[in-house]
């Protein structure tokens, strides 16, 4: 599997982590949460020979998916979020595009994905795993062969997605944390939507220990 993390910047100053995934045999691709940038984000799939197949999106919040609309119209592909984001990808207060100083956001014709599907570029397989809490619509991407999981902005590298936004909650994301992410294996990859990526069991004592991480 080849992997490419871009950083794209959805307002100054403000990035969001956009990833490529591509195997090699087929050249198919997924792009996880392409947020904005998205001449970067085609400039790689083309660089790499990539044939996007899916956008996934971690969440529905715009600083996430504002590139959706012009990557699929460039580069044609099937746009996956978790069943609960649909209405959010068409609802301002939820996706939070104007809020954030953008554009109101509408994206339609996406196709919903549930807990325990699978995805598949090639030979890999990736399941969706839902974890509610930073938004209700929050999901996870997992792949057992690649050994990595794409988080968005549920889990961090030493801490944990927002929760004072709407359909946010703190109970929510934590038992996400501690009865999802953490069940996935110790040397697990973790790739989150913002800042650097971490593993499963460098996380793991902030939850389960109290324990904050200090670098």
């Amino acid at each position: 599997m080849i992997l490419k993390r871009i950083r794209v910047s959805v307002l100054e100053e403000q990035y969001t982590n956009c990833y490529i995934l591509m195997e090699e045999n087929t050249k198919e691709a997924i792009v996880v949460d392409p947020g904005g940038e998205v001449d970067k984000i085609i400039e790689m799939l083309d660089t790499i020979g990539a044939k996007l197949k899916y956008i996934y999106l971690t969440h529905c919040h715009a600083d996430h998916s504002y590139g959706v609309n012009e990557l699929r119209a460039k580069k044609g592909a099937i746009v996956l979020i978790h069943r609960d984001g649909l209405i959010g990808l068409c609802d301002d207060k939820i996706n939070l595009s104007t809020y954030i100083g953008l554009n109101e956001l509408k994206i339609e014709n996406v196709s919903r994905v549930d807990e325990g599907d699978k995805i598949h570029i090639g030979r890999h397989q990736f399941q969706v795993i839902h974890t509610p809490g930073h938004t209700e619509c929050g999901s996870c991407l997992y792949s057992e062969d690649a050994n990595l999981v794409f988080t968005g902005d549920t889990m961090f590298r030493g801490t944990w997605g927002r929760t004072d936004l709407p359909t946010g909650s703190i109970d929510k994301i934590m038992d996400s944390i501690m009865n999802k992410l953490l069940k996935l294996p110790d040397d697990t990859i973790v790739y989150p939507g913002h800042g650097k990526s971490t593993m499963i069991r460098e996380e793991r004592p902030i939850y389960e220990d109290l324990s904050p991480r200090i670098d």
